[in-house]
């Protein structure tokens, strides 16, 4: 019994190896933004082409709330990640109203289906 409690302690004491992100299975999560975001176009939120790599609040003919032209952000694998989490907390004050991905794997894998677009 010992051994087993032994082994089973050195296991959980094991980090976890981390999956690689997908973006098929973003481009799949991604439905759920599809509620507001259109791609190629402004919808209710901002056209999401090329939003990896572009700071916060500036893509064009969109009418962005301050708290995030204001915000300083250029959009990386964190800062997505923190914001997909619940964008008011990330930026309070942000007119955008999702409750966020709770899944780590679901988040990393939208964020490379964002990267994808170009």
């Amino acid at each position: 019994m010992r051994e087993w409690i032994l082994a089973a302690a050195i296991f959980a004491g094991v980090p976890a190896v981390a999956v690689a992100a997908d973006a098929e299975a973003g481009k799949t999560v991604f439905h759920k933004c599809q509620v507001c975001h259109q791609l190629g176009k402004n919808a209710v939120g901002p056209n999401l082409v090329g939003v990896y790599g572009r700071k916060a609040g500036t893509a064009p003919d969109y009418n962005y709330s301050q708290p995030v032209k204001n915000s300083g952000i250029t959009w990386d694998d964190a800062q997505l990640n923190e914001w997909l989490q619940g964008p008011n907390k990330k930026i309070p004050g942000t007119k955008m109203i999702f409750a966020g991905l709770k899944d780590d794997a679901d988040r990393a894998n939208v964020i490379e289906y964002l990267k994808s677009l170009k």
